[in-house]
């Protein structure tokens, strides 16, 4: 049973972005953030979001800026190890907050190197953010809540159900 909750977690965030959803809300963020945190092997919390984006993209179509949207993720999963033994509320809140400016900043830098929509200055690239901003709250909203549930979830399991945490996730 344990063995299945690694494949469980990358379908569910896979299946996030294939179900209808407000743009950008999805639990990408938290997963990253909550693998780097608590997964034993490192190699899998850096792994797990990109999995699950690379299944999603092989649905949804692939595009220029994936190059920046996996880097995003692998920096916000960095972002989590360095929660490893750390995981306060504070620091949790703080790293979602985090994760999520560093989606916005490093995907959408993505969008006006890649795209022929804005001008090379900084004008264009600040025209560039500007017009993001929307996208920037649902990315936000959807990382505060999957995070509250993935890590809140994780704290009422380990306190009220410490055998079924498994091997594979510090505890």
């Amino acid at each position: 049973m344990n063995k299945l909750i690694i494949p469980a977690i990358i379908i569910f965030a896979a299946l996030t972005r294939l179900v209808p959803h407000p743009p950008n809300f999805t639990p990408i963020i938290a997963i990253g953030l909550f693998g780097g945190a608590y997964l034993t092997d490192r190699r899998l919390a850096l792994f797990i979001p990109l999995i699950a984006m690379l299944l999603a993209d092989a649905f949804l179509g692939f595009h220029g800026t994936m190059v920046w949207v996996y880097g995003s993720l692998i920096l916000i999963s960095i972002m989590g190890i360095l929660l490893k033994n750390r995981t306060t509320f504070k620091n949790c809140a703080v790293a979602t907050l985090g994760g999520s400016i560093i989606f916005f900043l490093v995907t959408n830098f993505g969008v006006w190197i890649m795209s022929g929509f804005y001008e090379k200055s900084i004008m264009g690239l600040l025209i560039c953010y500007s017009m993001a901003l929307p996208f920037f709250h649902n990315t936000l909203a959807g990382s505060v809540f999957y995070s509250v549930i993935i890590f809140g979830g994780y704290e009422v399991l380990k306190n009220y159900l410490p055998d079924s945490v498994p091997d594979f996730i510090s505890k």
